[in-house]
């Protein structure tokens, strides 16, 4: 039995990874701080609250690692950079979803349905609550209020995932019960 009215989980870092290791590639084969750069928030933020799209972003950063063409290379390769599903994640949140619903509350930008697409996620969720759509993005406690109204859940009474203990701290101050996730077998062990 799961102890909870819904589960609200976070995509990247959780069901969603990149290659970090072609991150790393990229940065000492052109020489640029490039991870610094991309997650700077004054680049990210307005791409991750919908204010401009993630390919106005790419030239950002494009811009601010000196807009020569080895930039544009570099930032190029970063944007094309795979990423996959965790398959065991997956199948424990399917589980979980025949009891409650779950709902993706993910910072991302105005891409996300099509990386969902390509990752065979459109209609996994019962819902998604993306910070490019809805204009506040995590710790905000604003997307954590509209995540537990889309799953028809009290705060009280919903399971919050997520890899940034900030995020999670944020929902734990709403009333939720928060999990830092951390490996699949913290979540295996809170959802069984």
């Amino acid at each position: 039995m799961i102890p909870f009215a819904a589960v609200l989980c976070d995509f990247d870092g959780v069901l969603r990874h990149f290659d970090h290791a072609a991150q790393a590639d990229i940065e000492a084969r052109y020489g640029l701080p490039l991870m610094k750069t991309a997650f700077d928030p004054e680049l990210i933020m307005p791409a991750t609250v919908g204010h401009v799209t993630e390919e106005q972003w790419a030239e950002s950063i494009v811009a601010a690692l000196g807009g020569d063409e080895r930039a544009r290379q570099a930032v190029g390769e970063f944007m094309r950079i795979g990423f996959w599903v965790d398959e065991e994640v997956r199948a424990l949140l399917a589980r979980v979803q025949e009891h409650v619903p779950v709902v993706i509350v993910t910072n991302a930008m105005d891409t996300l349905e099509q990386h969902m697409d390509l990752l065979g996620l459109t209609y996994f969720a019962d819902d998604v609550v993306s910070s490019a759509r809805v204009g506040v993005a995590k710790p905000d406690r604003r997307i954590y209020e509209i995540a537990a109204e889309r799953a028809g859940a009290d705060p009280e009474r919903c399971l919050f995932v997520d890899d940034r203990l900030q995020n999670v701290e944020a929902a734990r101050a709403l009333g939720m019960t928060g999990l830092h996730y951390r490996t699949y077998q913290d979540l295996a062990a809170v959802l069984g």
